[in-house]
């Protein structure tokens, strides 16, 4: 899969977000390293802490279905700027795959790429522990 179609996904995702306080919608497209893509977007809610990041809903659902070797995610943002991850889905995303290539998009479909490495330096991951 190319990284424009990966962003193509990603900027669908966007159409079935839940953003009714902050009106900005974002999508998010987690490419598997089978070529399986999980899809999600943002879902806001009243209780503002409970809201979830189209990122995480992405990751969940693979996880979900067994999947844990990643190998990109595109994140397509409903404003003029790239949208990159939030920190709590940097965490989130480095759990299982700390050397993640990760494309911001923004709304007009241009994007950026990183590594997930790049973005969350020192990360605390599964590693620490040991």
């Amino acid at each position: 899969m190319t990284d424009r179609q990966l962003s193509d996904l990603a900027l669908d995702a966007r159409n079935h977000a839940y953003t009714p306080y902050s009106n900005f919608k974002v999508g998010a497209a987690l490419l598997c390293a089978d070529g399986t893509v999980f899809t999600g977007c943002n879902v806001e809610n009243a209780a503002y802490g409970s809201t979830i990041c189209a990122e995480r809903v992405a990751l969940v659902k693979a996880v979900s279905e067994g999947y844990r070797d990643f190998a990109a995610i595109a994140i397509a943002g409903s404003g003029e700027d790239f949208c990159w991850p939030c920190g709590s889905c940097r965490q989130m995303l480095c759990e299982f795959a700390p050397g993640l290539r990760v494309l911001a998009v923004r709304q007009d479909g241009q994007f950026e790429a990183a590594t997930l490495d790049a973005l969350l330096p020192h990360a605390f991951g599964p590693a620490a522990l040991n």
